[in-house]
């Protein structure tokens, strides 16, 4: 917990990003897991699900939660 405070304060603020990446086969980062493309900070190497889609970097859980809810079936009313 100590770090994850000392990293809020201090830590790499994630504004570069690599070229979003496709994920061909098993076995790549897990941030690709998520969508199947990832985005690589420059400045820190922390990897990050993209959204190829919405053309977006899925950062917070909050956001990792609403895009998995948008890819599971609509209940039908």
């Amino acid at each position: 917990m100590m770090a994850r405070l000392i990293d809020a304060f201090f830590g790499c603020r994630h504004s570069r990003y690599s070229f979003p990446v496709t994920i061909r086969r098993a076995g790549r980062p897990q941030a690709g897991a998520l969508t199947g493309t990832y985005v690589a900070c420059l400045d820190c190497g922390r990897e990050f699900p993209y959204d190829w889609q919405e053309m977006k970097v899925i950062t917070s859980s909050a956001e990792r939660r609403e895009y998995v809810a948008s890819l599971a079936p609509k209940q039908a009313a």
